[in-house]
């Protein structure tokens, strides 16, 4: 369980002060679904440029410079790879022919050491599973949606990529995993995060009231944002993946996949639920009523509505009693 966010600033608009804010409150929101590790990637002169820290959000400070049109981030939950190597963190670079790009994912691979041999990939340091969709798109002369599919119908798991290219096209590609996009038209602004109330969580701290657009995301679409905003959707065939969770051949990939078991959830949301102003002893009160640790994360994000679950909570409790 990661978390992805960013924005593409295409109409030039919005002052970099306020863009510094947005990403430092959408990373901080981002920290329920990750706090190991923290990275933003973002364009400078035609190149691309990351910042990654084995740090959660709250604990560094993510610059970009004065013009900067783009910027993907992610919060890590480490599931495979440790974060304290540094090159395991996300986002990753690459290059295709003369382009080069930067990826986040969302998610967890599990044919990723099966695509390293089928596919002849050349051996590297990076431990992190998300690195083989990188070598994937490298093997291609172009960084578009073609190969972004290509790539996409290779992968075997569960996945939202994002990736930035050096000329500030935003691709996002929608897998399994959870992902809200946000259009300001007035602005010329796209926001996007892994779910609605990190984005929500976020905005409200800036204070961004203009009239915004949910933007549709489906399952097996990329989503193609030019750099002048301009949005293209093409589509991609998910793998079936569910198979190999049973394969014995892959059951040693299930030990890394720490998001898939509830207890992981739940130690994270007690790790976690004080920057909200909630206490472990109020999570645990939650979950011994039946909520889900993705409805926690979701109440965390609104006062009010954490404090209606508690006081519901509480009265359940006390009639059982």
């Amino acid at each position: 369980m990661c978390a992805v966010f960013g924005f593409l600033n295409y109409k030039g608009k919005i002052s970099n002060a306020v863009l510094k804010k947005l990403i430092h409150y959408l990373s901080v929101a981002a920290e329920i679904r990750g706090t190991d590790a923290t990275g933003i990637a973002y364009v400078r002169d035609g190149n691309m440029v990351t910042y990654k820290k084995p740090k959660p959000a709250h604990k560094i400070k993510l610059f970009f410079p004065k013009d900067t049109r783009a910027v993907i981030g992610h919060t890590r939950f480490t599931t495979q790879g440790s974060e304290k190597r540094n090159c395991n963190n996300h986002p990753f670079e690459g290059h295709c022919g003369t382009e080069s790009f930067a990826l986040a994912h969302n998610g967890v691979l599990y044919n990723d050491k099966e695509l390293r041999r089928e596919q002849h990939l050349p051996p590297t340091s990076i431990e992190t599973d998300t690195y083989v969709a990188v070598q994937l798109l490298e093997q291609g002369q172009n960084l578009d949606a073609e190969n972004i599919k290509h790539m996409a119908e290779l992968v075997e798991g569960s996945f939202v990529f994002t990736i930035l290219r050096n000329d500030n096209t935003l691709f996002l590609v929608k897998g399994n995993n959870p992902l809200t996009l946000y259009h300001f038209p007035a602005l010329g602004l796209y926001v996007y995060a892994s779910t609605k109330s990190i984005l929500d969580n976020a905005l409200q701290k800036i204070r961004m009231t203009e009239k915004v657009c949910e933007v549709r995301t489906d399952e097996g679409e990329i989503i193609e944002i030019t750099p002048d905003g301009k949005l293209n959707r093409s589509d991609f065939e998910m793998q079936d993946y569910i198979h190999s969770l049973f394969n014995p051949y892959n059951w040693n990939q299930l030990d890394y996949a720490k998001w898939w078991m509830e207890d992981e959830r739940e130690e994270l949301l007690l790790e976690y639920c004080g920057t909200f102003g909630v206490s472990e002893e109020e999570v645990q009160l939650l979950l011994e009523v039946g909520y889900d640790p993705d409805e926690i994360e979701e109440l965390l994000m609104d006062t009010e509505a954490m404090e209606e679950a508690l006081t519901e909570a509480k009265t359940l409790l006390q009639c059982e009693a």
